[in-house]
């Protein structure tokens, strides 16, 4: 089978991260890979903290604390939300590793050897108070267009233009709030797109087929606007120093890389990370997935739209310039927005649905499924508590958890604690059988072209199937007449759980193994299940022993919904 890489955007390390974040790249990267992984597909599923600019350091000062403790912590602090996601990435690292410090400069090196690294001298702000040049975040100052008088020196948040430090009207530092602000000349490292351009072009050319139109549409823009020669160092005291042995005076001036530079080159750092910490025993060998691998790995990134520019322009020139065969992506993911009724999540103005509060509120699964099954794919899609409720209630509670419980219960109720056997398997048994694979067969295009609202959909067929058969067979009329034909429709929706449980393990895992751990079947390794197995559905034989779990998925109230809409905010957020 085909080695599938897989990495998602690398999460910013400044706090917890919302719902918005997690359906744009985490989230859909984890349920693609487990479908591969259960599909036989060798996977490896790569991210990291992305730990290096101006808002770590200042997030760090926020916080009373050293910029390497901050960030150790705060990397701590995410990978256990992302366990309570059940993201199952192979490796988890941080830009911060010394792996990723090497691989950046020797990245840097050899751009620089080629021709595509110059140095430039350039006018900065810098503070005498705080004695160090400051990065364009590192000024606010009151938005010349708007009025707002938090904005920084790169763009105003509350209105989103871009701005340029000199912009701002009564300018501060951020860091010692010092407004005797001077601009000095400095030097700085630019990495020479424009020289570039035309091997981007074509390399996009290449590949922008298997991408959604979003990602693509998106790289045509920056490359028909022209790509710019940009700068990649910073004055900062945390992030990838600029190597001595290349350019000794700057390394000198404690000139690091920008992080924008460095954080994209942190997939393949990660990855070493991943290798480096292999058990004893077990090899693993991080550069095949990276080095001379165009033929032997299929590479997909996920990402919102923000960082599509990066992964479909910037990175590609970065690994074109290097001159050396280094994994370039295959097919780039792109989503819109995730918006929190009509607004923006924010992370700094703290309006939304964090990820930790989340799981506070209610299980994964919950979150998972509403959030794959309403992908911001084609547009920007809104959460709505009213939405969220209607979609746990009707597709989780009603069709897939009530279908799961009724089943069991009335089965041990009525036939004991092991499926009953019944009849053989008649006409209405053939069409169902028939129908799950044509929905098998859909959900698995759609999985296949990352296509995630389309395979929600059919997901959410096949359980509809289920109860659909049920209603057709009526078991519990069938009972009074026929006992034995009841006894096969119970055994026959057993299997149909057991189906359930296998392929809706990418959307909606802890449930399905709630479903799965139902049935004492011995043996049971199926990590897929076949077009002929759906129409047998035979997985689970007569006789097997079972137990009726916990209630799957509660039903969110509308006491439930003023609650949480008192919490987070409603219509008005």
């Amino acid at each position: 089978m085909a080695r599938h890489l897989v990495t998602s955007a690398l999460p910013y390390i400044n706090g917890i991260k919302h719902l918005g974040n997690m359906v744009g790249s985490m989230l859909p990267a984890d349920v693609y890979s487990r479908y591969l992984r259960q599909r036989g597909h060798d996977v490896l599923y790569i991210c990291a903290t992305d730990e290096h600019g101006t808002p770590a350091e200042l997030a760090a000062k926020a916080a009373g604390t050293s910029v390497a403790e901050f960030c150790a912590q705060a990397h701590d602090d995410q990978k256990a939300v992302y366990d309570g996601f059940q993201l199952a990435f192979d490796y988890f690292g941080r830009s911060s590793s010394q792996q990723n410090v090497e691989i950046t400069q020797h990245f840097a090196r050899r751009l620089h050897e080629h021709g595509f690294i110059e140095e430039r001298a350039i006018s900065q702000v810098y503070s005498p108070v705080d004695g160090r040049f400051l990065p364009d975040r590192y000024v606010e100052g009151t938005c010349p267009h708007c009025g707002y008088d938090k904005a920084r020196g790169d763009q105003c948040e509350n209105c989103t233009r871009v701005l340029d430090p000199t912009d701002l009207i009564d300018p501060r530092s951020a860091i010692s709030g010092s407004t005797e602000l001077e601009v000095r000349e400095t030097k700085h490292l630019f990495l020479l797109q424009s020289k570039l351009q035309h091997e981007v072009e074509a390399w996009v050319a290449r590949h922008e087929a298997d991408w959604p139109q979003l990602s693509s549409s998106i790289a045509r823009k920056w490359l028909t606007e022209g790509l710019h020669d940009r700068a990649i160092t910073r004055d900062l005291d945390w992030g990838v120093p600029v190597p001595a042995d290349t350019w000794p005076e700057l390394a000198a001036e404690g000139k690091v890389f920008y992080v924008w530079f460095d954080a994209p080159i942190e997939y393949i750092g990660a990855t070493k990370e991943w290798a480096d910490a292999a058990p004893d025993g077990e090899p693993r060998d991080w550069k095949s997935w990276w080095y001379e691998a165009d033929d032997t790995v299929r590479y997909t990134q996920f990402m919102a739209k923000d960082n599509v520019p990066f992964h479909t322009v910037m990175f590609p020139a970065t690994e074109l310039g290097v001159r050396e065969p280094w994994k370039k992506v295959d097919v780039v993911k792109g989503f819109n927005w995730l918006t929190y009724y009509g607004g923006k999540f924010s992370t700094s103005q703290k309006r939304g649905i964090f990820t930790d509060a989340a799981l506070e509120t209610l299980p994964a699964d919950y979150w998972r499924y509403f959030l794959i099954a309403n992908a911001p794919e084609s547009d920007d899609s809104s959460f709505t508590w009213e939405h969220f409720a209607a979609t746990v209630n009707k597709d989780l509670a009603d069709t897939l958890g009530n279908f799961v419980n009724r089943v069991l219960s009335f089965s041990r109720k009525r036939f004991g604690d092991e499926a009953p056997a019944g009849n053989a398997a008649g006409e209405a048994e053939t069409r169902l059988g028939e129908e799950i694979a044509r929905l098998l067969a859909e959900y698995e295009e759609h999985m296949d072209t990352l296509q995630y609202r389309k395979a929600g959909t059919a997901l959410r067929a096949l359980w509809s199937a289920g109860n659909s058969y049920l209603e057709e067979k009526g078991p519990w009329l069938e009972i009074k007449t026929d006992p034995e034909g009841a006894a096969l429709t119970l055994r026959t929706a057993m299997n149909l759980i057991h189906l359930y449980a296998i392929v809706s393990e990418p959307f909606i895992p802890a449930s399905a193994a709630a479903m799965r751990g139902a049935f004492a079947l011995t043996a049971d390794t199926a990590t897929w299940v076949t077009a002929e197995e759906a129409k047998s559905l035979a997985s689970v034989p007569a006789g097997t022993p079972f137990t009726v779990p916990p209630v799957l998925f509660a039903k969110i109230t509308e006491e439930d919904l003023e609650s949480y809409r008192g919490r987070f905010g409603g219509s008005d957020a």
